[in-house]
């Protein structure tokens, strides 16, 4: 049965001034949202709230229905999720100052309460995408699930790769779910919740991705997570931001050793200056996170070719990136041959083709 508060929750959090303390002010005063959306001024400052904002609330009320503002959430499949209901997710629960509202695209799971946060650099390195690609397949296939922000860059192929990978992914947004930001990225939100993840806000319908929101929103995908990776930031990175809300919230730092040459690098560097845990495999975040016990699940296979072609191709490929004209000089078999013999183990996942034709053996 839908909790009769559901509408006043979505009204309240329609007024941008009314964070998730001043609604737990309401809360802590009126015996519902419902009485507090309807009471008088005097009665709403004795709640705690200054006479500025009673005003505002005053104002707003007159404009929107509370029902008609909830309906829209249904006709876009979206559900609320309020910090006073049992799904809630309970390591966000646990943070200081937790979203009061969530909006929500798909279901949370069980599993989520086994989450890792994977952020970093809108512009990776061929060597941050093979990074990123091969812990997050790892972690999945720990059944961990991973959080990110959708952004473009590394959240964005954490997201990919976790769908890819056929495990559980978030995306925290920070607008409304009636839009998705960046618009690039629709088609792996699409992904995500046909592949069962879910996309989440705490931002309401028909909010824009302002700058001051982000942060806030970063504050989720720690809080959402028993830890935070950090793949590939530059100094004056968002993905700091996210790294400093997990310490706040005394969750463990991941930060993935870079180039010092590397810009992209100096972000997670520093951080492992400051005492963040260096990972260089999933081994490292489930052995820090005392997931010993998920570690069975990432025994790595051999990998064999199908044919001679295959076999040649694979024992010249490692971990280390290598361009496809030294497989052809190295391998002694035609261009031609090469390139289609890889497009066939990319389609079959035995190797993972990183850009500008560098190539790698995938993990099994």
């Amino acid at each position: 049965m839908t909790n009769p508060d559901y509408p006043y929750f979505n009204a309240f959090n329609l007024i941008p001034q009314i964070g998730a303390v001043r609604l737990r002010k309401l809360l802590n005063f009126f015996p519902d949202l419902k009485t507090a959306w309807h009471a008088a001024a005097n009665e709403i400052e004795q709640s705690g709230l200054d006479t500025s904002l009673v005003g505002k609330i005053l104002e707003t009320r007159q404009k929107i229905d509370p029902h008609q503002q909830f309906a829209k959430l249904a006709d876009l499949n979206i559900r609320l999720v309020t910090f006073q209901d049992e799904i809630y997710p309970k390591l966000l629960r646990e943070i200081p100052n937790p979203p009061a509202v969530l909006y929500i695209l798909g279901e949370f799971q069980p599993q989520d309460e086994m989450a890792i946060a994977v952020v970093g650099t809108r512009k990776f390195s061929v060597y941050g995408k093979q990074v990123a690609q091969e812990l997050v397949t790892n972690l999945v296939r720990a059944n961990l699930t991973i959080v990110s922000g959708l952004a473009l860059g590394i959240d964005a192929l954490a997201h990919q790769t976790a769908v890819l990978a056929s495990g559980r992914t978030i995306a925290v947004l920070a607008c409304g779910l009636d839009s998705i930001y960046p618009a690039s990225n629709r088609m792996i939100a699409q992904n995500i919740l046909e592949r069962g993840g879910a996309i989440i806000s705490e931002m309401p319908l028909g909010t824009p991705p302002l700058k001051h929101h982000f942060p806030y929103r970063n504050r989720i995908i720690s809080g959402m997570s028993l830890g935070t990776v950090v793949i590939e930031a530059a100094a004056d990175s968002g993905s700091l931001i996210t790294a400093q809300h997990a310490l706040d919230q005394n969750r463990q730092v991941f930060a993935v050793p870079g180039s010092i040459f590397n810009p992209g690098s100096v972000g997670p560097n520093n951080l492992l200056k400051m005492g963040a845990k260096a990972v260089t495999s999933a081994n490292d975040i489930l052995e820090e996170l005392n997931l010993n016990s998920l570690q069975t699940q990432l025994i790595t296979q051999e990998i064999i070719g199908d044919n001679e072609e295959e076999e040649m191709i694979l024992k010249l490929l490692k971990r280390e990136p290598i361009h496809v004209d030294l497989v052809v000089k190295t391998s002694g078999l035609p261009a031609a041959t090469v390139a289609a013999t890889l497009m066939i183990m990319e389609m079959k996942g035995k190797v993972r083709n990183l850009g500008a034709n560098q190539y790698v053996i995938s993990r099994q």
